[in-house]
């Protein structure tokens, strides 16, 4: 039986104790058969109940082994011998099933060789050969109980069958991560076919911008080479208009001269008429005087050049007196601040000067100008009509009557004499603001937001030319002194240049980065002031017909622009409460005059070139002059 057979492994090396010493002591002992008393103890039923006992033990194993098996890699199962024969592959600290016993503390490994009973019980399992493994181990323990077994059959197996087990084992891990491994292949080799089509996409793409770039630089060179060939009849063309302009202005010069000496010719010819008609008889000077009373009575009939058929204007330009005339500069660095006239209501935007007397007239935004005695500010004049603001003035140039332009588009001439208005003009269709008389003083001409400038008939009150050109509102307007040609300053930051008489632009300065707030001729009539809300002021040359000098005056804008009567010294108005003065023949700027608590809006040299005036957003007039002129006119002013 092998339950008997399992007692008698169990109990063999103990019996062979016993008789040891047994044979010691000299007694002479009976085997006994344990079979025999088991039996007995057990009853009829001792056999069933050891193969029950060893079918539990073959399930425990099972049990043990199956769990080894899933956990990890194989190891060799422990076989139900019996305790201590050194076969079983149970490893210290822990039970037959695996679980950990009590109080063995950290469960430790230990790692033996697989002896060839192990191998064959775990080849057994695997295979799932449950009842061949049940015989193998009955035969294995008789044997090994009997003694039947030699020691060379109990060895560890040899390594290279271990070592195939292992290696299968990573033959299977390493298929899967090839599998693995060859998915993300797939993978990669897609993603480099696509990144493989952007790169041929890209390097066509490259090669043609590379073409269009050769292709640009070819023209470009080209180009080039065109305009290098045309560079020097540029400069010749240049050279050409420069010497043109020259000839032209030389020529002018060279005509006024003649036109001069043909006018004291006549003049000496009506003379000599006059003295010939004086020493004929009495009734030929009666006859004369009544037809030149005929003829002022047609004169005094109207404004300025008045007629039923309008004034013509001049074919040519006449004499300037002031190119022969040499006036010494005012001492600007003896100017102190004179009188204060506190006389508008609101900002006072403009002033004009009287060509002969100390008198300035004001132009503010309460929609009146006032006419001032200068240096007293004793008021003279005040003059109202407007439906808007007044922007700006100017004097007749025989001191007879006043131009407005003002918020309402309209442009008045106002008669000294006849206290009132002698013409209306309103075609413009927005702000006027400049006005300026001809030097003939029969045509004003006038400019405004519409962005043209109009020439204006005083006689009839109608527009006689319209100059188109600017892009922005035309804010300033003046005549060159004793020509037909006028100056406009725009916000499109341009200058222009007209001839009134066809309206054709004759030039357009480019220079100023803002847009240009006033332009003003010198009264030689050879340069232009202007100056634009940058705060720069620049001076151009009429016969160069360029720019002659550019002086920043700071961040503030100049309003407004003046020139003295010797032309060498321009005054600018500026937003920062200054008066700045320019010395134009020494090319630098010689300081400021403070006293405004408010943007200087305007600034005019009198008639007399004694006094400078300015007036600005603070409501009034400011007087500058010497102490000995401001103190003598005052005193002069008493006496009368």
């Amino acid at each position: 039986m092998a339950a008997a057979a399992a007692s008698k492994a169990r109990h063999g090396t103990d019996a062979r104790e016993f008789d040891d010493a047994a044979s010691d002591d000299g007694f002479q002992y009976e085997e006994v058969d344990v079979d025999a008393l088991v039996s007995e103890a057990l009853g009829p039923s001792a056999d069933g109940a050891l193969d029950d006992i060893d079918r539990m033990l073959v399930e425990v194993e099972r049990d043990g082994a199956a769990g080894d098996v899933s956990a990890g890699p194989p190891r060799a199962a422990q076989p139900p011998g019996p305790e201590g024969s050194g076969d079983g592959g149970e490893s210290f600290g822990h039970s037959a099933s695996g679980a950990a016993l009590p109080g063995a503390g950290a469960p430790s490994v230990e790692t033996r060789p697989t002896v060839i009973d192990d191998f064959v019980r775990n080849f057994l399992i695997r295979a799932g050969l449950l009842r061949s493994l049940e015989s193998f181990n009955r035969e294995w323990f008789e044997m090994k109980a009997r003694g039947k077994l030699r020691p060379e059959d109990a060895t560890p197996v040899p390594d290279v069958y271990l070592r195939n087990q292992g290696l299968e084992d990573v033959v299977t891990r390493l298929r899967v991560e090839l599998k693995h491994a060859e998915e993300v292949a797939s993978r990669a080799r897609s993603t480099w076919d696509q990144f493989r089509k952007e790169r041929d996409f890209h390097r066509m793409h490259h090669k043609r911008v590379v073409q269009e770039k050769t292709k640009l630089l070819i023209d470009l060179k080209r180009l080039k080479r065109h305009y290098e060939a045309y560079e020097p009849t540029i400069e010749e063309l240049k050279a050409k208009y420069e010497s043109a302009m020259k000839e032209k202005m030389l020529m002018r010069l060279e005509r006024d001269r003649s036109v001069a000496k043909l006018r004291s010719l006549e003049q000496q010819v009506r003379a000599l008429q006059a003295a010939a008609e004086e020493a004929s008889a009495g009734g030929g000077r009666g006859a004369s005087a009544a037809t030149g009373t005929r003829s002022g009575s047609r004169r005094r009939g109207g404004g300025p050049g008045a007629s039923a058929v309008g004034a013509r204007m001049p074919a040519e330009d006449a004499v300037n007196p002031h190119l022969s005339t040499v006036v010494d500069p005012p001492p600007m660095a003896e100017f102190v601040h004179g009188p204060t006239v506190e006389g508008h209501e609101d900002t006072v935007s403009a002033l004009a000067a009287h060509p002969t007397r100390p008198i300035v007239a004001s132009a503010s935004d309460d929609g009146t100008w006032r006419m001032w005695e200068v240096p007293s500010g004793k008021l003279i004049m005040t003059g109202a009509g407007h439906g808007d603001w007044v922007a700006d003035v100017a004097f007749h140039p025989h001191g007879t009557h006043l131009a407005s332009a003002a918020g309402d588009g309209r442009i008045m001439v106002w008669d000294f004499a006849a206290k009132g208005r002698a013409a209306v003009m309103s075609d413009h269709t927005q702000v006027a603001w400049g006005v300026d008389f001809h030097y003939t003083g029969d045509f004003v001409a006038s400019c405004s937001m519409d962005q043209t400038a109009k020439v204006w008939d005083v006689g009839t009150g109608k527009c006689r030319q319209t100059l188109r050109g600017h892009v922005d509102s035309i804010n300033a307007v003046h005549f060159q002194p004793f020509s037909s040609n006028l100056v406009t300053g725009s916000g499109d930051k341009t200058l222009s240049l007209w001839d009134a008489r066809s309206a054709h632009q004759i030039h357009m300065f480019v220079g100023h980065s803002n847009a240009v707030n006033d332009a003003s001729f010198s009264l030689r009539g050879d340069t232009i002031a202007s100056c634009d809300a940058d705060g720069v002021v620049k001076l151009w040359d009429l016969r160069m017909v360029a720019e002659r000098a550019s002086y920043d005056l700071g961040e503030a804008a100049v309003n407004k622009v003046a020139w003295d009567a010797s032309s060498s010294i321009v005054t600018a108005a500026c937003d920062d409460k200054m008066v700045h003065v320019i010395n134009v023949s020494e090319a630098r700027v010689l300081g400021a005059m403070r006293g405004h608590e408010d943007h200087v809006q305007a600034c005019v040299f009198d008639g007399t070139g004694k006094f400078l005036v300015s007036a600005g957003s603070d409501k009034t007039i400011r007087v500058w002059g010497r102490d000995s002129d401001l103190s003598g006119k005052s005193e002069g002013e008493g006496d009368e």
